[in-house]
Formats: structure tokens, C-alpha cells, sequence
């Protein structure tokens, strides 16, 4: 509603005309290393999902401690890749993507365009948070403001880290100030770390469909919306790195008639990556808030119920002692 109503009063002919007419202008790299991916995306997407499944059934079952351990010691490798060379890599991307408009003289009709669209963005980010926060509040009969005080030190450091898993430790004490149990704080926050991702799904929606208009592009409701549906599959697979959401999305960049590669997709991974902070920091608050009522919803149908016996449910009603 908002991009609709509101985004296209920020976008005036003359700046587009001098981003288009800069598209005209190539700059190309000194060199290349050309590098093919042994999947795409969707189809990495799909095995992760297969291999998750197949391996938590077999470890359900007793099995599978091979594979488990496996695929826990890749995801040590990648995390130490990321944070060795991707991360510190990021602002020379960024950097370097705004010489480039610099250069062919786009940059300043980008950013007058665009620093509205972030104030909007995070804006909508705020609503959401807030929206979050109050009804789970109003569900556990908890103060929305105490819940949102509380929450203040892991926005904070979300934005000082553009991490979502690099912000758990810090959420999980977000959590513990709000009176969520250990065993459910242990388990909510870090899954929604990486699956829980509304701050980058808004940014990269409110991105794509001002990139759209801005050319001229079909940007439908009915576009938009099979594209946030399958961002939404999307993010799962998205890791908590700065980055990592935009890049889980470029594959399904088609849908919206942008090319995965080129100048579109440059522009949008740049003005991405630019407020990623913000994003991270709604996905990461968004965590706790949901743990607030899924906490509640564990005591009250299931421990109440005598449902789960594995000794768990002693650590969830003995939650303010722990």
C-alpha cells in the first residue's frame, strides 16, 4: 500500500532520465574469474530442505550421526568463510558499486530517490516490530512498552552488526528480560534467526518495486505478490550474514522481469546491503516478540496439559528462576 501510494511521489522524470541514460554507460572490470555454481540457487534451496528433513528424521529415529556431524562441520567451514571473507569484503562491493555511479554520473539521482525509500522502509519496519510486540503483549497480559524496552539492546546491536546469528547471544538476553523460558528462548531465537526475516523481505520488496517504477516496469499487485511468496520460501535459506538475504533472492529476481545479473541487480543488492542494519534488526526483535507468545502457548496447551514428559516442562514452569 505504502510503495503504491507513496513511493511513486519521490521518483520525477529528471532523475530517471539520468539513471537510464547512465545505464548506457559500460564500465567493465580489469578482470574476471569466472566462477559457475555447482547449483543454482533453487535447486540448493530444495537439497537443503531434503537433507534437513531426511537428517532430523534419522537422528528421531537413532541414525544419521555421520551425516549430522557432517553437515554441522560444513556449516562451521562456511560460517568461517563468511566471516573471514565475505563480510570483511562487503564494503569494497558497496564502495566500489558507488564509483561506479559515480562515475557514469547516476549517483546522486539514485540517492535522491532512495534515502526516502529508507525512511519509509524503516518506518514499516518500526510499525511491524511494534505491531508484534503489542499483540503478543496483549495475548500474555505483559506491558508492550516493558517488552519493547527490553528489546532495545538487541535492535542496537543488530544494527552495529548487520548479523542476525551474530545478535542471538544478546537476543536470547532480550528474551530472558522478558520473562521467556530458557527452553523456549534456546529454541525460537536462534530458528527465527533464519527463518524470521520481515525486515529484509520489506526492504528487498520496497527496493524491487521502486527499481520497477523507476523503468517503467510491470509492478502489479498480482506481480508483487507472487514475488513475496516466494521471497518467503526464499529467506529460509537465507544465511544470518550480512547480505544474505539479498543475495537468496536474486535468483527470483525473473518473476519481476529483473535479471538475476547486470545492472539491476547490482543497484538492488548496493541499496540493500546500505540500510541492512535496519533489516537485521527488525528480523532479530521480531524473534523475541514471537517467543513472548509462543512461550505462553507452550505452558498453557501443552505443559498444562501434561503433553510433554521429557523433563522440559519443569525447566519451562521454573522459568523466572533460571
Amino acid at each position: 500500500m505504502m510503495s503504491s501510494n507513496i513511493f511513486p511521489a519521490f521518483i520525477s522524470q529528471d532523475q530517471v532520465s539520468k539513471i537510464q541514460a547512465s545505464s548506457k554507460i559500460e564500465v567493465n572490470p580489469f578482470f574476471e574469474v569466472p566462477i559457475t555454481p555447482f547449483f543454482d540457487v533453487t535447486s540448493a534451496i530444495i537439497f537443503a530442505f531434503m537433507m534437513g528433513i531426511s537428517i532430523s528424521w534419522l537422528r528421531k529415529h537413532g541414525k544419521g550421526e555421520f551425516s549430522y556431524g557432517l553437515i554441522g562441520e560444513f556449516n562451521e567451514i562456511i560460517t568461517k568463510v563468511l566471516s573471514t571473507a565475505i563480510v570483511p569484503l562487503l564494503p569494497f562491493f558497496i564502495f566500489g558499486n558507488f564509483s561506479k555511479m559515480a562515475f557514469t554520473g547516476s549517483v546522486f539521482a539514485v540517492l535522491s530517490i532512495f534515502w526516502k525509500i529508507f525512511l519509509c522502509v524503516i518506518a514499516l519496519h518500526l510499525l511491524y516490530i511494534s505491531a508484534l510486540f503489542i499483540i503478543n503483549g496483549v495475548y500474555t497480559k505483559k506491558n508492550p512498552v516493558v517488552l519493547i524496552k527490553n528489546q532495545i539492546k538487541g535492535y542496537l546491536t543488530a544494527v552495529g552488526t548487520q548479523s542476525s546469528v551474530a545478535t542471538i547471544p544478546v537476543n536470547l538476553e532480550c528474551a530472558k528480560q522478558n520473562s521467556v523460558s530458557k527452553g523456549i528462548r534456546d529454541f525460537v531465537i536462534p530458528l527465527g534467526a533464519t527463518v524470521h526475516m520481515p525486515g529484509s523481505m520489506i526492504t528487498i520488496t520496497a527496493c524491487t518495486f521502486t527499481i520497477l517504477t523507476m523503468y517503467g516496469m510491470d509492478h502489479s499487485y498480482l506481480l508483487m505478490l507472487r514475488y513475496m511468496a516466494i521471497l518467503g520460501i526464499a529467506m529460509v535459506a537465507a544465511p544470518g550474514a550480512p547480505g544474505g538475504a539479498v543475495m537468496s533472492a536474486l535468483p527470483f529476481l525473473p518473476v519481476v522481469g529483473i535479471p538475476s545479473e547486470g545492472e539491476l541487480a547490482s543497484l538492488l543488492i548496493t541499496l540493500y546491503l546500505t540500510q541492512d542494519s535496519f533489516g537485521t534488526a527488525a528480523n532479530i526483535s521480531g524473534d523475541t516478540a514471537i517467543s513472548v507468545g509462543i512461550d505462553k502457548i507452550f505452558n498453557k496447551h501443552i505443559v498444562k496439559n501434561n503433553d510433554y514428559k521429557d523433563g522440559f516442562n519443569d525447566e519451562i514452569i521454573n522459568a523466572k528462576e533460571i
